[in-house]
């Protein structure tokens, strides 16, 4: 058989006018909160190539100001830090109704199953260990990031059919 099937051919359209194909990262914004500047710095060399908006913060709390300055599409976050911990942004994060959407990777040199557990318990959607392989890095990053866009883009249009069966919009 030549071509792709009927059932395929389908898919293939619908993937394409809702653009699931070409979800583009570039006008994502990441958050980086670490307390060790080379830590931070390696991870903006490694996050370049996504082409990404990237802040940093050097603590949770200046990171508490970046997340309601620029609400940012992803969160890497080091766990032990001064002021507030990892865990405690992250929970804090995950607590507030309109950031609680927003994935959180936590980045640490603990590999203590009980660390896992408290990253998990705080709402980490992922962790990494350090040092951060690149490739695994950015492999998370850019997955975690896609469905992020793509649960925005679902929220959009169903707000859309919404207004669309109220007669809001033509």
């Amino acid at each position: 058989m030549t071509g792709p099937s009927p059932d395929r051919s389908h898919h293939r359209r619908l993937a394409d006018k809702l653009g699931l194909d070409d979800i583009d990262v570039h006008e994502a914004t990441i958050l980086l909160v670490d307390d060790n500047i080379q830590n931070l710095e390696l991870l903006q060399a490694y996050l370049e190539p996504l082409g990404c908006r990237l802040e940093t913060a050097t603590d949770g709390l200046e990171a508490v100001g970046v997340i309601d300055r620029t609400s940012p599409d992803i969160i890497l976050l080091d766990v032990m830090m001064p002021h507030m911990s990892g865990f405690e942004l992250c929970a804090k994060v995950k607590a507030d109704p309109t950031t609680r959407d927003i994935p959180v990777v936590m980045v640490t040199a603990l590999n203590e199953i009980g660390d896992v557990e408290r990253a998990v318990e705080s709402g980490a959607d992922d962790f990494l260990t350090k040092p951060v392989n690149k490739l695994e890095l950015l492999t998370r990053v850019r997955s975690l990031l896609r469905v992020r866009l793509l649960k925005q883009e679902l929220a959009r249009t169903l707000s859309r059919i919404d207004r669309m069966e109220r007669g809001e919009e033509a």
